[in-house]
């Protein structure tokens, strides 16, 4: 489902409403959303912690164990003893390889609705805005946020939950312990936390310069004859050279950086060890024992370097480029969007073979008798050699019509709402869309998340409960919305039906600001009852205007306008009028004769013409 905003844009707002405040690929705004994202998720972050308990009590065992055997085991004569903690320390060892095989669900849980988060924002914008650069965001950027994100959380969890296993056994052992421990292990920490952000900045600095290469090579290799051609080897070569020399001096500095994370893993890993050796004497002196000077040496040998080294590689590296793709992805789907304007619209005639209709800029309707689209002499052929779908098409629509589009498959149905909506641009003619447009096609999309979040996709904010509500009891999604909990409930699309999955996408655009709606054989997955009640509230928007792609002759009934798409015979008018006008209108028609539910349409005017052929009208 893809929904659009104005249609004239400028650059320069931050969320493309005007609004003030960080843009979203600034590392606060992306903080913002991380933090909103994490709030909506608190349960899977209480289950992640409970299994990590069992990591943190496998910590605290093996070294307190280690001290026990040792002080009431082995070295008092008892081997008994000794050998049943060292039995306890193992079965610790099983009970925390256990609770990380549970974490790894629990992390898959948190990751992959971040990834389609992700998916949804890139999607959108390649489809709405046709950005190049779209699918690499897709296949690449995306899956590499989604794998270090994983392996972010991982380490994080893994280091936080084993120090705290760690610190509290040395202090179990002997509070003198954690006074040699302890001040390194924060230095470390620190230090290395000191270096993620400008280790982040040359990381993106390095990126950029080597996309700058790449750029620039990938020119020159395009045009090798015409260098030559042109004796601009030199030229071209000190041009190569600036940015080669570029992504060295970025490697260097991102090599520099990276020093210092391992300075951090000395003084917070290895260091303590190398204090509680020194200061053995003197701890023993002062009451340690063997044993727990044993179990110190375990905790920073086999729990605090091990999780400070897994925290210092994998969040350096996987945190610093899950950062710079982060921002890369909001900056991008920033500048795709740009800020839309407010009360006003451009058409669209971006042809690709010819410009002959340019569209322009048209301001707003001035109110219900304005014009909501207006399409003129547009073609739109799949192809360079294919055969026109729409050919010298004219459709003009008042703002609040009810427009039903039917006829056999393959007549350019589907074709004519994508037009509109902008997911596909003509070859010829013009365009104008007085307005935005939300499109719903057959197969609704939902993505992993709460109710509230999937219905707010279209609008710039979060929609309050009663409006949440209102929308939901216009299109019959009501009981759907009890039976999963209320609109802040968390939705599992697999676990939804078509219809139910129509349903929620038919609330997401009546919530949507966009007075025009584009209803592409939306409701093929409910039932007749279902279906009148979601156009009935379509229609019943204030000032909007409604275009639905029929399945059902009901469907048509229901509209105070038919389009008929029938190739040179393509016709439109009221029910009435097509049924002494059009063939294949009373074919499709049958015996259906309940009386129509809508009254007399307003004013339309619809063409459509091939080579050759009388042009049909309406109005």
């Amino acid at each position: 489902m893809t929904g659009r905003g104005g249609r004239e844009r400028t650059s320069g707002a931050a969320d493309g409403h005007g609004a003030q405040g960080p843009a979203r690929g600034h590392p606060a705004g992306l903080r913002s959303r991380a933090r909103r994202f994490l709030r909506a998720r608190w349960r899977v972050l209480l289950r992640l912690g409970l299994w990590s308990v069992l990591e943190a009590g496998q910590t605290f065992l093996v070294g307190y164990a280690l001290a026990r055997a040792l002080d009431s085991g082995f070295l008092a004569g008892n081997t008994r003893a000794g050998l049943l903690w060292l039995g306890a320390a193992g079965l610790a060892v099983c009970a925390g390889a256990y609770g990380t095989g549970r974490v790894y669900g629990v992390v898959a849980a948190l990751v992959e609705p971040a990834r389609d988060r992700l998916v949804t924002a890139v999607v959108a914008r390649g489809v709405r805005e046709a950005d190049p650069g779209a699918l690499s965001g897709l296949t690449q950027q995306v899956e590499i946020a989604r794998d270090t994100l994983a392996g972010v959380v991982m380490v994080s969890r893994s280091f936080l939950f084993t120090a705290a296993g760690a610190l509290i056994g040395l202090f179990s052992l002997a509070p003198l312990l954690l006074t040699v421990v302890l001040p390194p292990l924060l230095a470390g920490v620190a230090l290395f936390a000191a270096t993620l952000g400008p280790l982040a900045r040359r990381q993106e600095a390095f990126l950029d310069a080597d996309e700058a290469l790449a750029q620039a090579l990938g020119a020159a290799c395009s045009g090798l004859r015409d260098i030559t051609a042109a004796g601009a080897e030199e030229c071209l070569a000190g041009a190569v050279g600036e940015r080669t020399t570029a992504e060295l001096r970025a490697a260097r500095a991102l090599a520099h950086w990276s020093v210092a994370r391992v300075a951090a893993l000395v003084v917070g890993g290895e260091l303590p060890a190398v204090l509680l050796l020194l200061t053995a004497p003197w701890l023993l002196d002062h009451g340690v024992t063997a044993g727990a000077l044993v179990g110190a040496l375990a905790y920073v040998t086999q729990s605090l370097l091990p999780a400070l080294n897994n925290l210092v590689h994998g969040l350096g590296t996987s945190g610093a480029r899950l950062t710079v793709v982060l921002r890369r992805l909001m900056v991008q789907r920033l500048e795709g969007r740009g800020a839309v304007t407010s009360g006003s619209a451009v058409g669209r005639d971006q042809p690709q073979r010819t410009r002959t209709r340019p569209a322009t800029a048209l301001p707003p309707p001035p109110g219900a008798n304005g014009t909501a689209l207006s399409l003129s002499s547009l073609t739109f052929a799949y192809g360079p050699a294919g055969e026109p779908v729409l050919n010298d098409f004219d459709l003009t629509l008042p703002t609040g019509a009810h427009l039903a589009v039917v006829g056999p498959s393959g007549t350019g149905k589907s074709t004519l709402t994508a037009l509109i909506a902008g997911q596909l641009t003509p070859q010829h003619g013009t365009l104008r869309v007085h307005g935005a447009t939300v499109l719903v096609p057959q197969e609704a999309y939902v993505h992993t998340g709460t109710l509230a979040e999937n219905l707010a996709l279209h609008r710039p904010g979060p929609v309050p409960d009663p409006e949440l509500l209102a929308a939901a009891d216009a299109v019959g999604l009501t009981p759907l919305l009890t039976r999963l909990g209320g609109p802040h409930a968390p939705v599992e699309p697999g676990e939804l039906s078509a219809g139910e999955r129509q349903l929620i996408a038919l609330a997401r655009a009546h919530l949507s600001p966009a007075p025009l709606a584009l209803l592409d054989e939306a409701t093929c997955h409910l039932d007749p009852e279902a279906e009148a009640r979601a156009e009935r509230a379509f229609a019943a928007r204030p000032g909007g205007t409604l275009i639905v792609v029929a399945h059902r002759i009901s469907s048509a009934r229901r509209a105070g306008l038919i389009l008929v798409m029938d190739g040179a015979r393509t016709a439109c008018g009221t029910h009435d009028e097509l049924l002494r006008t059009s063939p294949l209108y009373r074919d499709l028609a049958g015996h259906w004769a309940v009386p129509p539910l809508t009254p007399t349409p307003p004013r339309v005017i619809c063409e459509s013409r091939r080579s050759g052929s009388a042009p049909p009208s309406c109005g």
